[in-house]
Order: structure tokens, then C-alpha cells, then sequence
């Protein structure tokens, strides 16, 4: 379970404006020594885990850009940061390099072409609880390899070997565990122990204990893997070796992906979704992610309002975001899906008109909540909370903003035997059924259905803001159906609240997702007034684990500062 660490954010000077309707906790309170990052030289980079902070710092250091960097960081989690991140799943990135050019990656993972539509169904055609979350069959198309290739490729300057060898190194040596590492292998234990190739790359020999934290993880494998792609490029893991290893490993336990299946495996450069923000530019991702389509949808609906005069964590601006969050999920689970198989329509999605109508509606409610019965019918389908994101910006005018994911902690539970890296069970953010209730009771629609070459619907949300043509901010989050909501409060914190960007990161959040009907706040965030004002408004407010885990980077263009912050809510 994520939980906040010690390294936590000040409240003083202006979070003490921003915080005074919240009921600040000592995890809040007892943070003098949290401030954010700064930078007057190369750039930041900004994500969950030190050591691939510091591999991507040195590329910036040694001249590399942005992208450059980003790659040796993708490479480094994929080593470091086992649970989430990875060289066997997917995700997206938005980039904006030095000369304006705005541009999106999706490297999201692929049905295989055996996949079908009802390929997790019994007899009855009822969902086979667990099957899409764990084991071979769970795992599509893994893209984040050919994805952080084909940006190098397209955007980098320095060659991939060098930008890769800090993660051969590191795992051949290994490196020491984290409490919270050494926490999350207890937490997935009874999924991971199932997999004999898991037990021998991830516990101790005796192949049923768990590394404590402190204690060296060496990934040998993985190395080798890791350094035929450093040789090859993109083929040494689409092809050759590590396609042989995948391909076996699939046939003997009862998965999908075949050689055919990787070579044909292509990222897809897309056009990013683009708004604005009370004069901001907001570049983020387009479809199969909803996330930059449904920020810009709640970041509309906002701006009808002087959020400002609100207050942050008054019950009015809670309110607010929270309808809007409401209608913004009731559209996703009806409308979005792959674009390269489904119409989605985000231009209506995201009209300032389409938006204005919205608000019109939360208004001539009242100060009351809608119930979510009202809105449209439907449900969202469920989503992992173990993502990975990272932030990275030059002093050239570079910026990167990625989020990619093996799905659930550790994917599928399953190491592919020989390359030494996890899968994902990326299959499960399919609608496995659509119309009835998986195993969690949560629907999703016709859209998202199972098909081959398919990518599943995400929640991903790496974005980039401008101000005046210029780079302003680079944010993103994990947190599966919470991050659209993180990133877009973070945003607000900003843009609204005069936060810096620690502050903004740091403060409390909470969620509205449609269906289920709650209203879902960290604890120990909310002062009791404005508790029990929200549940007069008619919300059932629900107490949940701390939301997300934002990297962010703000650049102050006229004084040649960067300033970055990382959540104090986890590090790996």
C-alpha cells in the first residue's frame, strides 16, 4: 500500500494560504526541510527513484538533451524500480522539443493476434476471475522498448549504448532494496510465487523468501537482455534471442505473444490533444489515452469559474472539480477506445462550448451533488494503480513527460525465463466483458473490447504547458483511474492557487470517477466543516490510500531556473 514518506512538503508562506481550509495532518505539518529541486545549468529530471534521477541528471550533464535523457531513465526504472518500471509493458510520452515541435508516442502494449474477444470467458461466458491479471495469457504486446528506441532515433543525440549501459551495470551489480521495494514484494507475494522464473529472479534461493530491504538485488538476465538491445537496438528484443525466450516461454505456459506477434509490433507517433488553460497551452496525450482529453475536458469546465475566490479545499471548489470529474469519467467509459479501431470524438470532448454546457448543468443543480445514476448510464473500467512516471526538460527548450506501466504491480507476475524481466498484464485494461460486471463489478463498453493488434484503453496522462509559446511544465502521475484527476488538481494547484510546484504536488487531493458514486479524499485532509458540508451536498465521502505519485518540473524562463518536485505521498 503506498503511504507518505518522511520527505515531506513545507506549508509555510503561501501553502499556508493554500491549506487553511484543510485539516493539515503532521505528515504535512512536520515538513520544514521539503523543498523543490532547483536547477540554473543543464535540467531536471524528476521521478519516483534516486538512482535513475541521477543517471538522467549526468546525461543532461554531459550535453544530452531532454530526450536523451529520458531514454537512460526508462532504461534505469526498468532495473530499479521492478514493480512498475520496465522494458515488458508500454505506456506514452509527449515531447516538445526546442524548435516548437509538439508530438506524442504511444508505445502502449498490443493484443496478440490471437487474442480474441471472449478470450477470457468460461462456458457461460462469465469472466475466469484472475486470468486477465495474471500469468502469460494476461500479457499483450510489450511496446516500451521499440518506444523509447524510435524517440531516440527521432529526437536524441546520443547514441543508445551509452544511454543504456548505467542499467546493464546496475544490474549486474544490483542494488540495495528500499523499505518500500521490500514492502511491495511481501504485497504481491502470493501472485509472484505462482511463477518458478519469478521466484528465481526475485526472491532468495531457497526460491520462497523475499529480499528484505537493504538487501542487493542482482539481475543478471535482465542484463543480458538489456545489453542485446544495446547492441542491436530495437531488434535485439523484437527479434533474435530474447524473441525466442519470449516465444517459449508463451507456448509453455499458456500464452499469446509469438515472434510474429513482436516483429510486427510498431509504436505510433500521434498528434497530442491541445487546449488552454486561462492562457496556459495544454499538450497531452490523444487516445487510446483518455488522459489529456478528459484534463482538458475538467480544466474547461473549471474555467467557467473564478476557482481562484473559491479557495483551495473549499466545498465549493471541491464541488466543482468534483462534477466535473463526474461527467468527465461518464464520457470517457462511453467514448473512448482505440482510435486506430473506434471514432472518438475528442473534439466535442473538448470544446470550451461542449464544457460550458457541463457547468451550466452542475450549476442549475445547486450546491448539490448529481447523483452519478443521472448522468449517463454506464461504469468505468478498473484500472491499475502501479504506473510509473517521470518529467525531464533541457536548458536547450526540450521537454519529455512519460508514463508507462507493466498494468498491476509487478504485471503479470511472470518473468520471462532467461531475459529476466517481468510482463505485463496489460490484456485487463481491455473490457474483457462488455455490458457485465468483471470480478471487481466494473463494466466497460463495446469500444474497448478485445481485439487482435488492439491497444487497450489508459488513464496515462504525461502533459506538457507552455506560456507564451514557451515551456512552462512538465507533470504526469501513475495512479490508474486516479490520474487524470491527480494531474488535473495538480494543474489547478498551479495555474489557480499561485502554488509552487512542491506545494502543488504536495497537497491533498481527492477523486470522483462517476461510478462508483463516492467522492474518495485522502485522509486526514479535509477540516470537519467541510466534510460535513459535502455530505450535505449529497456526497458519500469515502477515506482512501493517498492518491498518485506526481513528478513535475516548472520552468522559470525569465530568471533561467528550473524547479522540480517529486511526491512525497512514495519512492521506490
Amino acid at each position: 500500500m503506498r503511504r507518505f514518506t518522511k520527505r515531506l512538503l513545507s506549508v509555510a508562506s503561501s501553502a499556508v494560504l493554500c491549506l487553511s481550509m484543510l485539516a493539515v495532518n503532521a505528515n504535512f505539518a512536520n515538513a520544514a526541510s521539503y523543498r523543490p529541486v532547483k536547477d540554473t545549468k543543464t535540467g531536471l529530471v524528476m521521478s519516483t527513484n534516486a538512482l535513475a534521477n541521477e543517471v538522467g541528471k549526468k546525461v543532461l550533464d554531459k550535453g544530452g538533451n531532454a530526450i536523451d535523457a529520458a531514454v537512460a531513465v526508462g532504461y534505469m526504472l526498468a532495473v530499479v524500480h521492478p514493480s512498475a518500471g520496465n522494458i515488458g509493458g508500454g505506456g506514452f510520452a509527449v515531447i516538445h522539443t526546442a524548435d516548437g515541435k509538439n508530438i506524442t508516442v504511444d508505445f502502449r502494449e498490443m493484443a496478440p493476434l490471437a487474442a480474441t474477444r471472449d478470450m477470457y470467458l468460461d462456458k457461460d461466458k462469465n469472466p475466469i476471475e484472475g486470468l486477465s491479471m495474471t500469468g502469460y495469457k494476461s500479457a499483450g504486446v510489450p511496446g516500451t522498448v521499440a518506444g523509447l528506441n524510435e524517440m531516440l532515433e527521432k529526437y536524441g543525440t546520443m547514441p543508445l549504448k551509452d544511454l543504456i549501459q548505467p542499467a546493464i551495470d546496475t544490474a549486474n551489480k544490483g542494488f540495495a532494496l528500499s523499505d518500500r521495494q521490500a514492502e511491495t514484494f511481501v504485497e504481491e507475494y502470493d501472485r509472484m510465487v505462482k511463477f518458478e522464473s519469478t521466484r528465481k529472479y526475485f526472491f532468495k534461493p531457497d526460491g520462497k523468501t523475499t529480499l528484505k530491504e537493504g538487501e542487493i538485488l542482482v539481475q543478471k538476465d535482465l542484463a543480458k537482455t538489456l545489453q542485446r538491445i544495446a547492441d542491436n537496438g530495437t531488434k535485439g528484443f523484437y527479434e533474435g534471442e530474447t524473441a525466442d525466450l519470449i516465444e517459449k516461454d508463451m507456448k509453455k505456459n499458456g500464452g499469446l505473444i509469438t515472434k510474429e506477434d513482436l516483429k510486427n509490433y510498431e509504436v505510433v507517433w500521434r498528434q497530442p490533444v491541445k487546449g488552454t488553460y486561462r492562457g496556459y497551452e495544454i499538450i497531452s496525450m490523444a487516445p487510446p489515452s483518455s488522459g489529456g482529453t478528459h484534463i482538458l475536458q475538467i480544466l474547461n469546465i473549471l474555467e467557467n469559474a473564478d476557482v481562484k475566490a473559491m479557495g483551495f479545499g473549499s466545498s465549493e471548489k471541491i464541488h466543482l472539480m468534483a462534477e466535473a470529474e463526474r461527467y468527465a469519467y461518464a464520457d470517457r467509459s462511453e467514448y473512448m477506445g482505440d482510435p486506430d479501431f473506434v471514432k472518438v470524438p475528442v473534439g466535442k470532448l473538448i470544446s470550451k462550448d461542449y464544457a460550458k454546457d457541463i457547468y451550466k448543468a452542475i450549476k442549475s443543480a445547486g450546491n448539490k451533488a448529481v447523483p452519478s445514476s443521472q448522468v449517463k448510464p454506464g461504469q468505468m473500467m478498473s484500472e491499475s494503480l502501479q504506473t510509473t512516471h517521470y518529467s525531464v526538460a533541457d536548458f536547450k527548450g526540450n521537454a519529455v513527460s512519460v508514463t508507462y506501466t507493466v498494468n498491476y504491480t509487478f504485471g503479470s507476475g511472470a518473468a520471462v525465463d532467461g531475459a529476466g524481466f517481468l510482463l505485463n498484464d496489460e490484456m485487463d485494461d481491455f473490457s474483457i466483458k462488455p455490458g457485465v460486471p468483471n470480478a471487481y463489478g466494473l463494466v466497460g463498453g463495446d469500444a474497448n473490447a478485445i481485439a487482435p493488434k488492439k491497444r487497450p484503453l489508459s488513464s496515462m496522462s504525461p502533459t506538457i504547458i507552455l506560456k507564451d509559446g514557451k515551456l512552462f511544465m512538465v507533470v504526469g502521475s501513475p495512479g490508474g483511474a486516479r490520474i487524470i484527476t491527480t494531474v488535473a488538481q495538480v494543474i489547478s494547484n498551479v495555474i489557480d492557487h499561485d502554488m509552487n510546484i512542491a506545494e502543488a504536488v504536495a497537497a491533498p487531493r481527492f477523486h470522483m470517477q462517476w461510478l462508483p458514486d463516492e467522492l474518495r479524499v485522502e485522509k486526514d485532509t479535509l477540516v470537519k466543516d467541510v466534510e460535513n458540508t459535502l455530505k450535505t451536498m449529497g456526497y458519500d465521502v469515502q477515506v482512501k490510500n493517498p492518491m498518485g505519485d506526481v513528478n513535475a518540473i516548472i520552468l522559470d524562463n525569465a530568471n533561467h531556473v528550473m524547479y522540480g518536485s517529486k511526491d512525497p505521498r512514495t519512492e521506490f
